[in-house]
């Protein structure tokens, strides 16, 4: 993604009425877990509707040239704490790197785990930072059964241990210090592990893993929830609503189904069906002032900040201290593109905790910097229902979600 050259897609102003049914693309994090899993299983038994968002796609192809000296992640940070994990304890010598966005971004609660257990890792440019250079280590040889590590940092560090902790002869015991983040996304992890053979225990901020072995196992992978949130924004902004996206559990593993509850404080009604879930307007809907926690669902915070200024409506939003270090300085990069509109999103404690001020809301053909953030894109684009905006890079939603705008042309959104 370093050289990409810049282009704009132009949305003109919807009609107004969604209508019909579109199917987002299979869950990145179920995938790039059970990926990981499935190998350290000796890739025995069938992964289904696995995603195809180029973070997933990257991970299949390297864990397909397993012999590979050097294993360049692009710019897909949870492959690159996953699999850093993995080759640490696979028996083989290799250089973990990626883009120069990725080599900006912090490996080093990981990095120390892994060498606490054993690990030779070293960095090859900035300490604490990718690449690095991991020889072999037997997992036998593991100095120690017990990890402390921080549980407000980033959950792909917890989960990159976790699924390497069976293979350890005596386990691992996680012990989580401080607020702990995502907890969806560990106990997904967790969830997984288990449909793979393995079972552990998590009590308060203890997470114990015995020694074990991964069963091969068929697992087919839901939808995305992340993708689903910019459908729900679309029926949040639009006039009249009432269509299905497809390929959701009711039971679901993902964390970001939570988007269900807070969509519905403003103003979408959501139903299960037997192939996913039906989104209409709520009838005769008064948008309120709320707050909301995303330390759990931190990829959900874009969306709804764009969707509550646009609808006027004021949200103080907790829980965004990850967002700094993401595809982009995500804080920075909203705060730039709703003052844009006349909006803001206005620090209330550092780092953590911001409320939306919508001001004086305003279509005016705006141009969307995307930062090369896939999540810019797709969070912006429902503006359209409001009136014409362009957007830059339209490329960068082929991270997560690469039909993304073969979808919206679906549900008739018109672009150029």
């Amino acid at each position: 993604m370093d050289n990409v050259t810049l282009t704009n897609i132009s949305l003109a102003k919807h009609k107004g009425q969604i209508k019909g049914a579109i199917t987002p693309p299979s869950s990145k994090s179920e995938s790039n877990r059970v990926l990981v899993i499935h190998a350290l299983a000796g890739k025995e038994g069938e992964l289904q509707n696995l995603s195809n968002a180029r973070d997933t796609q990257t991970m299949i192809r390297l864990l397909q040239n397993d012999s590979d000296e050097t294993w360049d992640v692009l710019d897909a940070g949870t492959t690159m704490r996953f699999l850093t994990a993995y080759s640490a304890v696979s028996g083989k010598k290799r250089i973990m790197t990626g883009t120069m966005r990725m080599k900006e971004r912090p490996i080093l609660l990981l990095v120390d785990a892994l060498r606490t257990l054993g690990a030779d890792i070293s960095y090859q440019e900035k300490d604490g930072y990718p690449p690095m250079l991991i020889n072999p280590f037997d997992p036998q040889q593991v100095k120690t059964n017990t990890l402390t590590i921080r549980g407000d940092v980033s959950s792909q560090y917890i989960t990159a241990l976790l699924m390497i902790a069976p293979l350890l002869p005596q386990g691992l015991k996680l012990e989580l210090t401080g607020k702990i983040g995502s907890k969806p996304y560990i106990a997904m992890t967790l969830q997984l592990m288990q449909k793979f053979g393995v079972t552990a225990t998590w009590e308060g901020s203890t997470i114990t893993v015995p020694h074990q072995q991964y069963k091969g196992a068929t697992y087919s992978v839901e939808s995305d929830w992340s993708a689903a949130s910019y459908w729900f924004s679309i029926a949040a902004l639009a006039p009249e609503a009432d269509f299905f996206i497809k390929g959701y559990k009711s039971d679901s593993l993902q964390g970001d189904r939570v988007i269900t509850s807070i969509m519905e404080k403003m103003g979408v009604k959501s139903t299960f069906t037997n192939d996913g879930l039906h989104l209409e307007k709520i009838e005769g809907f008064v948008a309120k002032p709320f707050e909301q926690d995303f330390t759990d669902c931190p990829d959900l915070a874009q969306t709804i900040a764009v969707v509550a200024a646009a609808k006027g409506q004021v949200v103080t939003m907790s829980g965004l201290e990850s967002l700094r270090i993401k595809e982009t300085d995500r804080i920075d990069a909203i705060q730039n593109e709703l003052q844009k509109f006349g909006s803001d999103l206005e620090e209330i404690v550092k780092d953590d905790t911001y409320k939306v001020v919508p001001g004086n809301f305003k279509m005016n053909n705006q141009h969307i910097a995307t930062y090369k953030d896939h999540r810019m894109a797709m969070a912006f684009a429902p503006l359209a229902l409001l009136g014409e905006l362009s957007i830059e890079n339209p490329e960068v939603v082929e991270k997560s979600y690469p039909h993304f705008w073969e979808d919206l042309k679906v549900l008739g959104f018109e672009m150029k």
